[in-house]
């Protein structure tokens, strides 16, 4: 593939240079842009071509770019709005370190195919964790590093909520360092409905975006909001119009990748350091989670999911 992208570049770039050298072309005002847009489109090829070796373990998820320096990364199983299986948690946990590396893309956008962000873990995944103690470490493992990764990465990165966000896919969705959302989207934490401790980032951010009284309504009662209920309260930075959300991610991205980009990227990181410092919380809340799959109130709550009814949860508790 690296032979590839280099026969490309001389050939293309050897293309764009007898092109502006040439004569009859130099003074006119149509060549010089049609010359402009040329090298613009050979860029991001060869970052389509370059994406293909370093990104080409993660097949669960969908990567394009839709703007020169801006990799989009999509939940694609619309078919179960974009449910989280155990291969794509692992590969969204690890694809955060590749694009910390990448030196060719300056913003994030993430999205959800069809109707929905993401629905959260599948059933197969829940059910797993509820019947294996293996399952259940790897899981709390790699909820622990999706944070610490998304955290942790040097790229700003902005959500595009559309429809039903919950769960494990409502990570990135809420820890984005710009989170939109369309007027129809529906955000739900949802652990204590399936009968678990509120983990992912429930602990993490959501009393420093929304207040930490909004944050216990929401997480202890799973509550959904509506995109203009959670700008209101701080749990996202815009609202915006369905028709607009992507757009209005794309503008904000591609401000953030023509910008300056050590200042951009050290104030996240210093802004970030406010989360950083809730990780014991985050850690405690995690481990509760996964403590709380190993009970009985885990399996009546996906047994209620899979009967779609309401969970019949057991009244007397030793705590």
């Amino acid at each position: 593939m690296n032979s590839v992208i280099l026969c490309l570049e001389k050939w293309t770039w050897g293309a764009v240079h007898m092109i502006a050298g040439h004569n009859s072309f130099s003074g006119s005002g149509l060549w010089q842009f049609r010359l402009r847009k040329l090298e613009g489109n050979i860029t991001l090829l060869q970052e389509k071509l370059k994406m293909s070796d370093r990104y080409a373990a993660y097949s669960r998820l969908t990567l394009d770019y839709p703007s020169k320096r801006i990799l989009r990364l999509t939940f694609n199983r619309p078919e179960t709005y974009n449910s989280v299986d155990a291969e794509t948690h692992t590969q969204l946990t690890n694809i955060w370190r590749d694009i910390n590396a990448d030196p060719n893309i300056n913003a994030v956008i993430v999205t959800g195919a069809g109707k929905a962000f993401s629905a959260g873990g599948d059933f197969e995944l829940i059910k797993s964790v509820l019947e294996s103690s293996v399952a259940r470490m790897a899981t709390w493992k790699e909820a622990k590093d999706l944070v610490y990764n998304v955290i942790n990465c040097n790229k700003p990165i902005i959500s595009a909520i559309n429809g039903v966000a919950v769960g494990a896919g409502l990570v990135v969705g809420i820890l984005a360092d710009v989170s939109i959302a369309g007027k129809s989207a529906r955000i739900v934490d949802g652990h204590t409905r399936l009968g678990v401790a509120a983990g992912d980032v429930a602990c993490i951010i959501w009393p420093l975006l929304c207040g930490l009284a909004k944050a216990k309504y929401y997480l202890l009662t799973c509550k959904p909001l509506s995109g203009e209920e959670a700008e209101r309260i701080g749990l996202v930075s815009l609202c915006v119009e369905d028709s607009d959300l992507q757009k209005t991610a794309l503008d904000v991205a591609e401000d953030l990748s023509n910008g300056a980009q050590s200042a951009i990227r050290w104030t996240k990181y210093a802004l970030n350091n406010w989360l950083r410092v809730n990780g014991p919380l985050f850690d405690t809340s995690t481990a509760l989670e996964m403590l709380g799959f190993a009970g009985e109130e885990a399996r009546e709550g996906l047994t209620s999911l899979l009967e779609k009814r309401e969970p019949i949860f057991p009244q007397d508790c030793p705590l």
